[in-house]
């Protein structure tokens, strides 16, 4: 169960998070709040898992809350302002519901919390069959089966996808391929990652995977071939 209160200085605004909360069987919603000061006083006394956070409020924004409230905890802002979603994003938020919302929507943010939730919480080492990515100013889920490769671009990398559009997020190579299982992906180039179970074939310095065709870099030559000796 997931523990959450609600900061909005909308009245009308927390009865809806509360009515979609009780539709959630996995969400506990303790309080909800109007005031920001009651809501960190709360805070301070009984530790929350999540938070559903307004972001235009009359004495402190939802933001800077957040800051405040220590960044450990998993938040969703909601607010009628897209122009707050970059700040919201860069403040790893798990995603940014933006007023009018309805219920499958909403469904959508607090099922990514618990995805979360449960992926910070497992301590196995098992290998996980999925990775999260911030893009898109919100939490990303990725199953592994589905990368057809990643291109990297200057801070930004492209995630290519089976059966979706590809998913930009700011991340280095270097990031990336430590996230990513050393069996299942191999770096092939400055600028790509590839899948091995992808691969058709491997000729003249060219990677051959589903309809693309992907060089490898002179520095990744010895890597490459050592990969197909195992």
């Amino acid at each position: 169960m997931i523990t959450a209160i609600a900061l909005d200085d909308e009245p009308l605004a927390l009865v809806i998070v509360k009515q979609f909360c009780s539709r959630i069987d996995f969400i506990d919603l303790k309080k909800t709040f109007t005031e920001t000061e009651e809501a960190l006083a709360y805070l301070k006394e009984n530790p929350v898992d999540l938070l559903f956070l307004d972001i235009k409020m009359p004495a402190i924004s939802g933001i800077d809350f957040y800051k405040m409230a220590g960044q450990d905890t998993m938040v969703i802002f909601t607010t009628a302002h897209s122009e707050y979603a970059i700040e919201g994003f860069n403040l790893n938020a798990i995603d940014y519901l933006l007023k009018p919302f309805d219920f499958n929507r909403f469904k959508h943010a607090v099922t990514k919390a618990q995805d979360f939730y449960n992926y910070s919480k497992d301590k196995t080492d098992e290998p996980k069959p999925f990775l999260f990515i911030r893009a898109d100013y919100s939490m990303v889920k990725i199953e592994l089966k589905d990368i057809l490769f990643i291109e990297g671009l200057d801070n930004y990398l492209k995630i290519h996808l089976d059966n979706a559009k590809p998913i930009t997020a700011r991340m280095s190579m270097k990031t990336m391929i430590e996230k990513l299982p050393a069996k299942d992906f191999l770096r092939v180039h400055r600028s790509y990652i590839v899948p091995l179970n992808k691969i058709q074939s491997v000729r003249n310095k060219t990677i051959q995977l589903p309809n693309k065709e992907i060089p490898v870099g002179t520095n990744y030559v010895d890597i490459v071939q050592q990969a197909f000796k195992q």
